[in-house]
């Protein structure tokens, strides 16, 4: 059934273009590529992915099956459809797949028996190992095959959790941006308190809002987790977001700088520029533990909130990201100030799975 349902769609996305050829019959056209990025496949989904590669009548050029389970059980069967010569895939995207270097192997294997068409792999966020590394390098340095480009970047033995944990980051706190009503404990808990905290001044530092960043500089793929309690703006915001004055310009969630999700009693809402989307509702006797999922690359930040060790999710926002981003915590609510207040940064030792 799987395998029908990838025919179908790879089919159902297939565009005629309406040229007559010189005889008077219709061309027809497919698009060369296809994603399956995120879609939850685990190993089995590659047994019924892997006769579509090797039909004879295969179109695709680029395909994406990033973001997902497949381990390299998964893989060994994807293999057996690169093998053959009907497969023209010339990019396959295997990022943040859960590959060691046993599935590098067998990939390898594939690409020296079909040598003529993949020019770009990307294995990125997996755990190669030192083997690994050194089979796919003979790969890119053999001058007898196609193969162009390699990625095996942000890659170690951290990347073989599941689900989006294989992307966790920690979160350090930036102390110069600290607005002095923030109470910060050994880097994890941000309180809001009523006291001004002894902070030396410092151009960074939010002077109005009580808010802070971290000083983790996104660009790529990062995960985390934190717990709750109040009022708080879990965010992500560029470096150039403005410290002084109560406008909306220096407000998390109200200014193009800024993506935000409003945590508190009466529920969640997103917030970007000024505009808010309220999110369903909670219990409020429930947990309060929220995961960010931030893809720079795909332009894309994530909310979910997390019940009994699952990802519920909650908002994805998208847009094309033109600066390096900044996670941040802001404390107030829609009456001001929210003192008690408070975020903990959480460690990902528990599984959770979308």
């Amino acid at each position: 059934l799987l395998q029908e349902l990838i025919s179908f769609r790879i089919i159902a996305a297939s565009v005629r273009l309406c040229r007559r050829e010189p005889e008077g019959f219709p061309a027809f056209f497919f698009f060369s590529f296809f994603s399956l990025s995120g879609c939850n496949l685990r190993e089995w989904s590659c047994e019924a992915l892997s006769p579509v590669l090797s039909a004879s009548s295969s179109s695709l050029l680029e395909l994406d099956l990033s973001d997902n389970d497949l381990r390299d059980s998964g893989l060994k069967k994807l293999s057996v459809g690169l093998k053959s010569p009907n497969c023209r895939l010339e990019i396959l995207r295997l990022s943040g797949c859960l590959i060691t270097a046993e599935g590098c192997s067998s990939l390898a294997s594939a690409l020296r028996s079909n040598p003529t068409h993949l020019k770009e792999l990307d294995l990125s966020f997996n755990h190669p190992g030192d083997d690994g590394t050194k089979q796919l390098s003979a790969v890119l340095e053999d001058p007898e095959l196609s193969l162009e480009v390699l990625r095996l970047d942000h890659c170690g033995k951290e990347r073989l959790k599941s689900g989006l944990k294989k992307y966790h980051c920690e979160l350090s706190v930036d102390t110069n941006t600290v607005h002095r009503s923030i109470q910060v404990s050994n880097n994890r808990v941000m309180r809001a308190v009523v006291e001004d905290q002894p902070y030396p001044d410092h151009p960074e530092r939010f002077q109005d809002w009580p808010q802070l960043l971290c000083s983790n500089s996104l660009t790529g793929r990062c995960y985390w987790e934190v717990e709750w309690t109040g009022w708080v703006w879990i965010s992500v915001a560029y470096k150039n977001i403005r410290r002084h004055g109560s406008s909306p310009q220096s407000r998390f969630g109200e200014n193009q700088q800024s993506w935000s999700l409003e945590c508190s009693d009466r529920g969640y809402s997103f917030l970007h520029d000024d505009i808010s989307v309220d999110l369903p509702t909670f219990s409020s006797t429930g947990p309060r533990r929220v995961a960010v999922y931030v893809n720079y690359p795909a332009g894309t930040v994530t909310f979910y909130r997390i019940t009994t060790d699952t990802l519920v999710h909650l908002y994805t926002f998208k847009t094309t990201f033109t600066e390096p981003l900044f996670p941040g915590f802001g404390f107030s609510s829609l009456t001001g100030f929210s003192p008690g207040s408070s975020v903990h940064l959480c460690s990902t030792a528990g599984e959770a799975s979308v």
